[in-house]
């Protein structure tokens, strides 16, 4: 196999193989299904087509605005007041810029945010919905409120004042951050990440309009060239000729598990008649909680999982989905799968609890562990997307590797948690052999060494892989 260097030579790591490990710590491995691969109204088969699906609405919505014009536009922001986007608000401005929440124009006025709260969709003008189930939406203060006055436009922009777009015909509204917590995440229980980072201290009124970005968005942390937008991705898979992408959303390191899952995808596929089935493994980017590996190092691992050839470059594409997570559930992997459509995928591959997390209050899983596949296989502006639930994977010690487990010979299975993996990776302990790839574990070790406790006995900020 081609080494790491000549794959990032010849494309911007596309190839690379990244898998997801189910975001519960009970299973791992990506516990999915292989489905009948049936939607709701119907058993027939899956037809096969050339091509890649459309995106929602018909075609992307770009929001970047043309090079000839941005001198022109950043004169004008000069003279608009102003919003300082946070963190978050900027991976979401990143998110709208590129199309992944298409047909979506902007942060959402106050219609498009009480139908994706109450519907988990938009309606659209010609009668038809798409799917959309998280809010992307923008707060303010009263401050920031008072300032806008009058106007209709607004800059965004970034910590140091920056301009980094401009938002057109605003509309401001109410920010029922109570309501937004219960319908989103089912519960307003304290200790809710995402909450806690972004929702609560925000400000008491939203702010949605048309977006356009003044550049696209860059964020100079050496893993820029693997961020690649829904037209760029599209380009790629039909370069290599795609008649159909399975999706695997992830944000956890791959482990051979993973790799069974993925290959064996690819294996269906082509008995169902696919000629050429293409892995788009899509590494979450954007904000997620503190014990979650960081994407430098996720990265890292993934580049030693491919040069060890756990799978093949030419049959997978990775790149970097820049939206933040919100841990959500049922609820939020409706939006997981929504924007790998607009990147051309028309499979999507879904594990045990997906977007899940433990209860932050009680000692149990927050959301139950299938319903995310149920959800998906009946979720609204969805029908176009087939789901792929799969079996489970887990380590088989007669074998020495990861296998999908038997039933009728449970004593033969290992199960390691999340939880263990990373207990094992903090102790500089090996997993069994045949559980991951060695240059793969030794960068997840290396992570957890990098948070040893200095002299002082404080931990040091996580580094940069």
């Amino acid at each position: 196999m081609a080494s790491m260097a000549a794959v990032l030579s010849k494309t911007p790591f596309l190839s690379q193989p990244l898998t997801k490990s189910p975001n519960s710590d009970a299973l791992p491995f990506a516990a999915v299904s292989f489905p009948s691969l049936r939607r709701r109204g119907g058993g027939g088969k899956v037809a096969i087509r050339a091509g890649l699906i459309a995106p929602d609405g018909g075609k992307l919505i770009e929001l970047v605005v043309e090079e000839s014009r941005r001198r022109e536009k950043k004169h004008e922001a000069a003279e608009l007041p102003r919003v300082v986007l946070t963190a978050i608000d900027l991976q979401w401005m990143h998110v709208l810029s590129e199309g992944w929440a298409s047909p979506l124009g902007g942060f959402m006025r106050e219609s498009e945010f009480l139908q994706t709260l109450h519907f988990n969709s938009l309606r659209l003008d010609d009668g038809s919905v798409v799917n959309m189930s998280v809010p992307i939406v923008l707060a303010i203060d009263d401050e920031q409120k008072a300032l806008i006055g009058e106007s209709k436009r607004v800059a965004l922009v970034d910590s140091d004042g920056n301009p980094l777009a401009i938002l057109n015909d605003i509309e401001i509204y109410k920010h029922p951050k109570e309501e937004r917590i219960a319908r989103t995440w089912g519960t307003t229980a304290p200790g809710l990440p995402y909450v806690e980072e972004a929702i609560t201290n925000a400000g008491n009124w939203l702010i949605g309009g048309d977006l356009e970005v003044l550049e696209p968005v860059k964020y100079n942390d050496g893993l820029d060239r693997f961020r690649l937008s829904p037209a760029e991705l599209r380009k790629e898979l039909e370069k290599r000729g795609a008649d159909a992408v399975f999706a695997f959303q992830l944000r956890n390191p791959v482990h051979n598990g993973h790799a069974l899952l993925m290959t064996d995808t690819r294996r269906r596929l082509l008995e169902m008649g696919y000629k050429n089935p293409i892995l788009l493994l899509h590494p979450l980017g954007g904000y997620t909680k503190a014990d979650d590996v960081p994407l430098s190092w996720r990265m890292k691992q993934h580049e030693k999982v491919l040069e060890d050839g756990v799978l093949d470059p030419e049959t997978t594409v990775v790149s970097i989905f820049p939206s933040p997570m919100h841990y959500a559930g049922p609820t939020e992997v409706q939006w997981h799968a929504k924007a790998r459509i607009n990147a051309g995928a028309n499979f999507y591959i879904v594990g045990r609890d997906p977007a899940g997390m433990g209860h932050p209050v009680e000692k149990r899983d927050l959301y139950d562990a299938d319903h995310g596949k149920k959800v998906l296989s009946m979720a609204p502006g969805l029908e176009r997307l087939n789901i792929l639930p799969f079996r489970v994977a887990a380590y088989d010690k007669t074998q020495g590797k990861m296998a999908f487990f038997d039933p009728s010979r449970p004593q033969d299975f290992l199960f390691i948690s999340g939880t263990k993996m990373r207990t094992l990776a903090k102790n500089n302990e090996n997993p069994p052999d045949g559980f991951m790839c060695p240059s793969g574990w030794k960068v997840l070790v290396d992570y957890y060494e990098s948070l040893t406790p200095a002299g002082n006995g404080r931990l040091p900020e996580p580094v940069s892989a």
